[in-house]
């Protein structure tokens, strides 16, 4: 049966209490002694039986998310779709979710709604955790790690699954993809972080049903495309996502440049590795350089456009910029922190071959220089002749150095504008009666 228990022990599981965070432990504790169930699940318990070491840990409980707040303190409610609670403890937040269950007929639309294309558009329907267990993905996401006796409770196949390192959707996978058009990017982003195999009937509606990303909103849609790049398996998951014809509905501008031009193609996968290589290194990599190196094929194809009808060089690259982020953010929705640098690492891109100008040496200062000149390594690296211009500027930099507060390329503190002081006004007295 699809939605059996099967109860793992103790001594035939690895998952001990030393792998989880001391938060988590903190919030499950005190769930228990309130009387309430409380558990480890998803990711958390699927990644720590799979021998990796996850840093977050999301719990499962029987409490109302308003219960759950009115027992810590250090939490707060968040989200309208789909409400759960965050646990604060500093900068780690430990998520509580209650146990979710199908809807019915006779719930209200702020409790449960569905759009025309069968997306969920909110669920706050409250059931067991047999219920909640099938309103899960993925089978291996359906993992529960049970605080009270310390086993692992397995649904829908999960256990078995998970040694044969598959990923199946729990329920009829056309139905679950309708539901949450976002399923099909998790579905590659584990494919590619864990290196697991999708089921046929899981595959199957992937490609017919690539068009419903549409219908999700752009915000939503960036952030899982960080969850998708910058995790340290890029590489594998750009091939996946261009497989299962998805990359082009999260980035439709690179994507025409990508399957028309080999140079856009070898930038792409070299943003790809060169990613993967800064985080396996325990090195921070900043969403503005890996969007730039993305977008640029398209950028400079409009540029070329414009100036082929006349337009100067500077002005055909604003405006091809402009175009080009428009666009862009009708499906990704890039924020405006860094879309800034974007914009500044691109412009760069016309001020460095000028290198006869005496203002060569005021560039080594610019806050973007060092990203900029990255930049320009990986469009050599990938094929672009620019006449040596990459030897120059590494050679100019040996010979005048690097000011020290020069960012580095791929990770940039500086990617968030400064916030801008109000001026102190003096107070205005009231009248004298």
């Amino acid at each position: 049966m699809p939605g059996q228990l099967a109860i793992i022990p103790r001594d035939e599981h690895g998952i001990s209490r030393s792998n989880i965070s001391d938060n988590a432990l903190k919030v499950l504790y005190r769930l228990h002694k309130a009387g309430y169930q409380a558990l480890l699940v998803g990711g958390g318990v699927r990644d720590t039986l799979l021998g990796m070491h996850p840093k977050d840990f999301d719990v499962a409980t029987d409490a109302t998310p308003e219960q759950v707040n009115k027992l810590f303190r250090n939490s707060r409610l968040i989200g309208r779709r789909f409400k759960l609670v965050h646990v604060i403890f500093g900068r780690d937040v430990i998520e509580v979710a209650t146990f979710r269950a199908p809807p019915q007929e006779n719930h209200s639309k702020q409790q449960a709604a569905t759009g025309s294309e069968g997306m969920i558009l909110r669920d706050n329907v409250y059931g067991t955790r047999d219920e909640d267990a099938l309103r899960r993905d993925f089978t291996v996401n359906a993992l529960y790690y049970n605080i009270a006796d310390f086993s692992v409770l397995s649904y829908a196949g999960g256990w078995q699954d998970l040694q044969q390192r598959t990923l199946r959707l729990i329920g009829d996978p056309e139905t679950r993809y309708r539901e949450d058009p976002v399923r099909m990017i998790r579905a590659i982003r584990f494919m590619g972080k864990l290196d697991f195999d999708l089921s046929p009937e899981t595959a199957e509606p992937v490609r017919r049903l690539a068009p419903l990303l549409e219908q999700v909103p752009s915000a939503r849609l960036f952030d899982e495309s960080l969850k998708l790049f910058l995790a340290g398996h890029a590489a594998s998951t750009f091939e996946l996502m261009r497989e299962y014809q998805l990359f082009g509905h999260l980035f439709p501008a690179a994507s025409e440049c990508i399957e028309e031009d080999d140079f856009a193609l070898e930038l792409a996968r070299n943003t790809m590795k060169n990613t993967d290589l800064r985080i396996q290194a325990d090195k921070s990599v900043t969403p503005y350089f890996f969007l730039s190196a993305l977008l640029w094929p398209a950028v400079l194809r409009m540029q070329r456009n414009l100036e082929s009808k006349g337009m100067d060089s500077h002005p055909a690259l604003h405006k091809a910029i402009d175009s080009v982020m428009a666009y862009q953010c009708q499906f990704t929705a890039i924020p405006r922190r860094f879309t800034i640098s974007m914009r500044e690492v691109w412009e760069l891109q016309l001020r460095l071959p000028k290198i006869r100008s005496r203002k060569c040496r005021d560039l080594l200062g610019h806050p973007r220089f060092r990203a900029a000149y990255d930049f320009l390594l990986l469009r050599e690296q990938s094929g672009e002749d620019l006449n040596g211009l990459g030897q120059w500027w590494t050679d100019f930099q040996q010979e005048h150095g690097v000011p020290e507060k020069t960012p580095s390329s791929f990770t940039d503190k500086t990617d968030r504008p400064p916030r801008r002081r109000r001026p102190n006004r003096p107070r205005r007295r009231k009248p004298s009666a």
